[in-house]
């Protein structure tokens, strides 16, 4: 076509649909744009067809809008509306008007699990033009102008980049991408609003994680480090300038209610009218400051998908700005700082990083907050931060037990609540704080009002925590509290409830009283028709139960107990944690002297001897069974069973210098009762006592190196004073006084008495073996022995026998 044939030009306009805008309250109408290059005779030379919409944003739309004449008025102004259409607007305005804005209840619960909101429109972005993809060309231009047109031509690509169907398009366009970069990277520090524009552009492709790799290219995210550095440290600026005013301000008398002497006082009226100026300036910067902090966060938060540009950031400091941000007021900002924290905090070395800039304190003051969002995310940040014993610690100071404690109540936060909650219990030094508390009943009001068979691990795990300290287990069994709880286990047959209820009878006192009234119930439950983790506990419950009044005899009579017993010691017959239960069980009933003939009759203690053998490896087995037998000698009738009839006192003499201490203790004080009442085995005793200790000072003496410039380890004169200048089997405490096997000093083992220690918050004394030895076998001393401590209820991370004074 020849220049000079083209005479005219025809433009026409053909409306399209009408829609209601997905987010805001606005009519989007569709229109099509048909231009056309006539001929000098009229005839149709060169035609174009371009697809367009327009946003009619109705801000005075509300639910006291009269939408009949809104429509009309809509209808009237707009151009591309034709007047056939009036009861379609009308339609969709009513549609916009009763819209809520606000999500349902499902929805707020899916969001609370997601990612937070997309930054809003803010000054700067919203402009009355509609941008078009058509005329990305004139928006670049404006890049190169001066500052205004720059925010301008940002903020209409950014309104396209909001599109997500305009990204691909977008992306093809890598001038106008270059642009902006370059733009952004010169000009950031003239104009805030400039650079929240070209952020949030980046933003809208970050969203995509195909887009990464573009914002990696420009090196964004870098950018984006730097950026919010500068405006943390430029608001510590701004606060310090404030401070200053507001330090002259009092200074020169404006804070102090004095209206007689200052308020007429110009000087005074001058410096306070500064003051709130530079108040309301700071307000400014800093809601502007914020709106660019949230767009580089988050678009940090989405690149940091990938673990290795996470780690780009952590060497970049990434964690003491956020933590640093939290003393911010705005909701949305703080629960996208949260949420960033929050998916860093899962790396040993961030969460480091956090405990180093008191997070604890400034996330306590978040707990509780108004803002559910807020709130729920940042108990899940305390959540990932409670698996760390010092920040578990922390928590406990700075106060946030209590808080904790009454959020139980809101079911919204009820769950993480009690994670938290559940992790600070498993510190012993904690457990007895939350008898301060409202908490208890609050569990037991759950417990209670559960109402399916099994409760949830949470809840259950828990109250199994705190039933191991001794004020909460009397708490718990106020009233019918335990009466409740024993029932419920008995009838659903819950393992976990039976072992808080385990829990609950390990506590020496009245608390332990009471359990006289379920033996029976407990008993019944030992079986092979129930199931194993089940039996285990009722076990554990029984055992608990050194009650010196309850008559075991009768119990194990009654409920035939006895062949299950000794079934279930056989090597392999049932799990180890079963067969441990069992042998400890048979301790607590061997207190009872008829009960202990009973069991030496049923053939129980070679079945014990066998299982020694076989668990040898085992420290827990080994003592445990070594305390059976030292219970079993207490008794006339099943002393000499165990002297004459059984090899277990050899088996006791090998396991005489253990390397356990435990072990050690139980086997010297079974051995001292045998040495007494028994001539030969007390000679054997002797015999190989004095040969341990000889074997001892030989190995000590053979392995000391004598070097000629080094002093001798026992003074100037060698090893001559160590002896006393006598013979070394001259000293008495090698041997046993006339009175049987008690040492010259006429004490058992003292530290093995007196030794206290901290458990489950409460002082407990270790006194496995009270009285004096020299006593008449058939009585048992005074304040029943307990049983050797086992490793039920310690974590796994600790060793299960340990010196408790040590501890």
């Amino acid at each position: 076509m020849q220049v000079e044939d083209a005479r005219y030009l025809k433009r026409k306009v053909k409306g399209g649909n009408i829609d209601v805008h997905p987010t805001e309250k606005a009519l989007v109408v569709h229109y099509e744009v048909e231009a056309t290059i006539l001929g000098e005779m009229g005839d149709p030379m060169l035609g174009e067809r371009k697809e367009c919409q327009k946003v009619i944003r109705l801000k005075s739309l509300n639910a006291n809008t009269d939408i009949a004449s809104l429509s009309r008025k809509v209808v009237e102004e707009c151009k591309l509306i034709h007047p056939s259409k009036l009861a379609e607007v009308e339609q969709l305005l009513f549609y916009l008007q009763n819209r809520r804005d606000t999500p349902t209840g499902r929805e707020k619960k899916e969001k609370k699990l997601s990612k937070p909101k997309d930054p809003p429109p803010f000054e700067g972005m919203e402009i009355d033009e509609v941008a078009n993809i058509n005329d990305m060309d004139d928006y670049i231009e404006l890049l190169y102008e001066e500052i205004p047109d720059k925010v301008r031509g940002s903020a209409l690509i950014l309104q396209l980049a909001r599109n997500p169907d305009n990204l691909e398009e977008l992306l093809q366009n890598e001038t106008a991408l270059g642009a902006l970069a370059r733009v952004l990277r010169e000009d950031w520090k003239q104009s805030v609003e400039l650079a929240t524009n070209i952020i949030y552009v980046f933003f809208c492709f970050s969203s995509f994680s195909q887009f990464h790799g573009l914002i990696t290219h420009y090196k964004i995210g870098a950018l984006c480090m730097n950026i919010i550095d500068h405006e943390l440290k430029r608001h510590d600026l701004w606060q310090e300038e404030l401070l200053k005013k507001k330090k002259a301000d009092i200074l020169s008398g404006g804070w102090i209610v004095d209206f007689f002497l200052l308020e007429d006082d110009p000087e005074n009226q001058t410096l306070k009218k500064d003051y709130e100026k530079t108040y309301k300036k700071y307000q400014g910067l800093v809601v502007k400051q914020e709106q660019l902090l949230r767009v580089a966060l988050y678009l940090l938060l989405n690149l940091a998908e990938d673990t290795r540009t996470e780690l780009k950031m952590r060497n970049k400091n990434i964690v003491h700005m956020l933590v640093k941000t939290l003393n911010r007021d705005n909701f949305e900002l703080l629960i996208l700082v949260v949420s960033f924290l929050k998916k860093l905090s899962i790396f040993m070395e961030n969460k480091n990083d956090m405990a180093e800039m008191d997070i604890i304190e400034k996330l306590a003051k978040l707990v509780p907050c108004e803002h559910e969002d807020l709130l729920n995310i940042t108990l899940r940040l305390l959540l990932n931060l409670s698996f760390d014993t010092g920040l578990r610690n922390k928590m406990v100071q700075v106060g946030l037990l209590p808080k904790l404690t009454a959020l139980i109540e809101n079911e919204n936060h009820k769950q993480i609540s009690m994670c938290i909650l559940y992790h600070i219990s498993m510190d012993d030094r904690f457990k007895s704080m939350f008898a301060y508390t409202d908490c208890i009943p609050q569990l037991m009001k759950m417990l209670f009002e559960c109402s399916e068979e099994r409760m949830d691990l949470e809840l259950i795990s828990f109250c199994i925590n705190l039933a191991a300290n001794k004020r909460n287990a009397q708490l718990i069994s106020e009233g019918n509290g335990l009466k409740m709880l024993m029932k419920r286990a008995l009838k659903f047959k819950d393992p976990l409830l039976m072992k808080m209820i385990r829990n609950i009878s390990q506590h020496d006192g009245p608390t332990k009283n009471i359990f006289i009234d379920y033996v029976g119930d407990l008993a019944a439950q030992i079986g092979p028709d129930e199931e194993e983790e089940f039996v285990i506990e009722c076990l554990g419950t029984l055992a608990n139960l050194t009650i010196p009044d309850l008559d075991w005899e009768l119990v194990l009579k009654e409920y035939n107990l006895v062949p299950y017993l000794k079934d279930r010691l056989k090597p392999g017959s049932a799990e180890d944690d079963l067969m441990l239960e069992v042998v400890i069980m048979l301790g607590t009933v061997s207190m009872d002297d008829s009960c202990a003939a009973m069991l030496a009759k049923s053939g129980i203690i070679p079945a014990l001897i066998e299982l020694l053998n076989a668990q040898q490896e085992d420290d827990e087995f080994v003592c445990q069974i070594v305390y059976v037998f030292y219970q079993m000698v207490f008794h006339q009738a099943t002393r000499d069973v165990i002297i004459k009839d059984t090899q277990a006192p050899a088996y006791l003499i090998d396991l005489m210098h253990d390397k356990n201490a435990e072990i050690r203790k139980v086997c010297d004080n079974t051995l001292d009762i045998i040495a007494e009442y028994d001539e030969e085995w007390a000679k054997k005793i002797q015999s190989e006592k004095f040969r341990w200790h000889n074997s001892q000072w030989l190995e000590m003496v053979e392995n000391r190196q004598m070097d000629e410039g080094e002093p001798y380890m026992y003074g100037d004169d060698g090893i001559e004073p160590y002896i006393h200048e006598g013979d070394i089997l001259e000293r008495p405490d090698l041997f046993y006084s006339a009175d049987g096997m008690i040492p010259s000093d006429g004490a058992i083992s003292p530290d093995f008495f007196n030794d206290f220690h901290v458990q489950n918050g409460d002082m407990v004394g270790h006194h496995l073996f009270t009285g004096s030895m020299g006593m008449d076998g058939n009585v048992q001393p005074a304040g029943v022995p307990g049983r050797p401590t086992t490793a039920y209820g310690y974590r796994p991370d600790e060793p299960f026998y340990y010196g408790y004074g040590s501890r």
